[in-house]
């Protein structure tokens, strides 16, 4: 070799590592890396990621900043991430400078197969018309009893016999996949008036449900590798491609049958209906609402429009309630003085409503008017959310050059995250016991009183895009743990380890194991 060829490679040897220290010396998150930047650290704790993260974020004051890869010109922007935990930066990002931080380009491609320009994979005016549509739909109370009538129906004649099964067999039950199934049935019968039927006995396999979970899976594995490698292997139709191409493919045609025929059942001459029949036929679905309705330019919206919109609420309104459930019923099994308290509450509602007679407590499950009298639980499954958010972490793209609340400046082009797994564990926001399972925290005379500082709490997200389900998601979740907490005690078998799934979802990595036992309301 050349002196001339070692003196150059010396000289950019040299001129990098002067560059890399400047760098991470700037930088007050985990180590950074040579190259590969922040990775290292992020593989070997991925097991225990949001827990890191949230390590991370106390020892640098809530907020830090980090970059996946260590490369001039590149870590400025597309390799700087900031991740925080400040209330102040959510409510900045999500709410005071909400149009600077969409989703961005790299969540739209990796969520466009699956959802299209729906609500939840799009920014701007696309977003907006969608919102305000959605938005009038959740204000009506039909809406409402719908979803009461679904879960009502699910409990009474799935969930009840499955778990009644379980008591005599003295089987142990995965009561995560149960209430997988059964948010799942409940969302597909409010998002397009249809039951897939997945919590059924014998838990049979369904064809929409194992589609859309595939496609769910492989959309989230494009998150794993670096843009440039999916898109390639979606080119040359390779590895998950294969899977997500097919899965998209089914659910696309599943939803196109749907929509024809609701739209036959709705306007349909051709099987002979008259005007007077749209009554006898009532269709109270978001799909069906959003059939009836017009868009911007006076027209009806298209099916691609129909399928995003039935898409996106599935993927909101499934998860998140099923995992938030699983976590609670955890929790109890830790805390039976909590458990203790959501019977005692449960019992007084009944008592008032069914009077004393405790066999008529187990008849039917709750009616929206005595869920809504749930004042503790719903202060236990909010406690829940706060320390196991079903979405532990988001990610926004930064669109022009901002300082946020707390003095640190993000760069146009750059990434943030805001971890809400670790919003929950700041002593600063939450006391010294914010490790604690503590539903009292939200009670004040008796009364549910959420945070005075709302982005203290944003497991249902915040600003303009708020979650427009949160009080469906309560009504669900209060019935659902009242129809199993008034027949059932629970117990988690001995040896089954609950680890957190590393996911957009706060899944438990094996499940919930439990043992069913009938309990004694007398007693």
């Amino acid at each position: 070799m050349e002196l001339s060829t070692v003196v150059l490679v010396v000289g950019v040897v040299v001129a990098y590592w002067v560059w890399f220290k400047a760098l991470a010396a700037r930088l007050s998150g985990p180590k950074v890396w040579p190259i590969v930047g922040s990775l290292p650290g992020l593989l070997q704790n991925r097991a225990r990621m949001h827990d890191w993260i949230s390590n991370n974020l106390r020892a640098a004051g809530g907020t830090y900043q980090t970059c996946t890869c260590a490369i001039p010109f590149l870590a400025r922007k597309q390799g700087l991430v900031t991740v925080t935990c400040n209330s102040k930066n959510l409510e900045h990002i999500l709410k005071i400078r909400f149009d600077n931080y969409p989703k961005g380009p790299q969540w739209q491609a990796a969520f466009h197969d699956l959802l299209g320009d729906g609500i939840f994979n799009s920014d701007g005016e696309t977003w907006l018309v969608q919102r305000k549509t959605a938005a009038l739909e959740f204000t009506t109370r039909t809406l409402r009893n719908a979803m009461a009538r679904w879960v009502s129906r699910s409990i009474r004649n799935r969930l009840w016999p499955i778990l009644t099964e379980a008591h005599k067999l003295h089987e142990p039950v995965d009561l995560q996949d149960l209430l997988l199934r059964l948010t799942f049935d409940n969302i597909c019968g409010l998002a397009f008036g249809k039951d897939p039927e997945t919590l059924s006995l014998g838990l049979p396999l369904n064809p929409f449900a194992n589609a859309f979970d595939n496609a769910t899976e492989a959309t989230l594995q494009r998150f794993i590798y670096p843009e440039v490698l999916w898109k390639l292997n979606k080119m040359f139709g390779l590895g998950m491609e294969i899977d997500l191409k097919k899965s998209v493919a089914l659910v696309e045609k599943y939803l196109s049958e749907i929509i024809a025929q609701r739209k036959k059942e709705l306007f349909g001459k051709s099987q002979g209906l008259k005007e007077g029949d749209q009554q006898q036929q009532p269709h109270d679905d978001l799909l069906s609402r959003f059939i009836r309705k017009k868009d911007g330019d006076g027209k009806a919206f298209s099916d691609s429009f129909l399928r995003n919109v039935a898409l996106n609420f599935i993927l909101a309104g499934r998860d998140t309630s099923s995992v938030a459930l699983s976590w609670f019923f955890w929790l109890i099994m830790q805390n039976p003085r909590v458990e203790d308290c959501v019977i005692a509450e449960i019992s007084e509602v009944l008592t008032k409503s069914r009077g004393n007679d405790t066999s008529k407590w187990i008849e039917e499950p709750l009616v929206f008017e005595e869920v809504d009298q749930l004042v503790y639980l719903k202060a236990a499954l909010s406690e829940t959310l706060r320390l196991y958010p079903s979405v532990p972490q988001d990610s926004k793209y930064v669109l022009k050059d901002d300082t946020l609340p707390d003095g640190t400046f993000v760069p146009g082009g750059s990434a943030i995250t805001y971890s809400i797994y670790s919003v929950a564990r700041l002593e600063s926001l939450w006391g010294p016991d914010c490790y604690e399972f503590k539903p009292e925290r939200w009670l004040q005379n008796g009364k549910f009183e959420p945070p005075q500082d709302s982005y203290k709490f944003v497991a249902f997200n915040g600003g303009p895009r708020i979650c427009l389900g949160k009080d469906l998601a309560y009504l669900q979740m209060k019935s659902i743990v009242s129809g199993i907490l008034l027949r059932h005690r629970i117990s988690l078998v001995p040896g089954h380890q609950v680890q957190q799934k590393m996911s957009l979802t706060l899944f438990m990595k094996h499940g919930l194991k439990v043992y069913v036992e009938p309990r004694n309301l007398s007693t």
